[in-house]
């Protein structure tokens, strides 16, 4: 049967999450929130909206819409603007060989990412052209844990969920990929991803050998 891969973007391609880090902590100070590396987990893999919400909670803030929609826009400027000089030194270790060797042999290979900036990001570190489907935030309306966006990507690939690989480094992703009957490779600890079919501490870790015993 044939195999189709999912990447997520953040953590997984490249690390954007100290950059998402920097934005939201500079948005918790407005809210006199002191907000901690550790609360920066509980965000990876989750769209936008609901990470100021979960930002809102933390800081027992009750916001108007209106605040809402100034600060998701201030937040994302921000971000943007902290990821405007990327480039293909911010590749994480192997993820280029990775794809390389994927489309090689012709393996389809998609994003399935909740960033909303997932296309300039990729373009910015040369990968881009690596990838058949791309789905992020701006195509599903589900955020993960809700395997809408892995679901959506498998059926641009033209491949069965269950015949589709899964990259992931957060909690609300490895649900995701599990829930669509996918395959999941997580990176990151394997205490809190044990979800997870495979678990590796980082990207450097994934060898040829294990890539290759996923297509077959």
């Amino acid at each position: 049967m044939p195999k189709g891969f999912i990447f997520d973007l953040d953590g997984v391609i490249v690390d954007t999450a100290k950059y998402h880090f920097k934005a939201w902590q500079s948005l918790a100070k407005n809210l006199q929130y002191n907000f901690t590396e550790q609360d920066n987990e509980q965000f990876k893999g989750v769209s936008r909206v609901r990470s100021l919400e979960l930002l809102l909670e933390m800081a027992q803030y009750k916001a108007t819409q209106e605040e809402k929609e100034h600060w998701l826009t201030e937040k994302n400027d921000h971000y943007l603007s902290l990821i405007s000089n990327m480039n293909a030194s911010e590749i994480l270790p192997g993820i280029t060989e990775i794809l390389t060797a994927l489309k090689a042999q012709k393996i389809p290979i998609a994003l399935g990412s909740a960033s909303k900036n997932a296309k300039p990001i990729l373009k910015k570190v040369g990968l881009l052209s690596y990838f058949d489907v791309l789905v992020d935030g701006n195509e599903v309306a589900k955020a993960k844990p809700d395997p809408e966006v892995f679901l959506t990507a498998a059926k641009g690939l033209g491949v069965a969920p269950e015949n589709c690989v899964v990259f992931e480094d957060a909690l609300a992703g490895v649900a995701a990929a599990k829930a669509a009957q996918m395959v999941c490779v997580a990176i990151g600890d394997p205490a809190i991803l044990f979800k997870a079919d495979h678990c590796f501490a980082s990207t450097a870790e994934i060898t040829p050998s294990f890539v290759q015993s996923l297509i077959a």
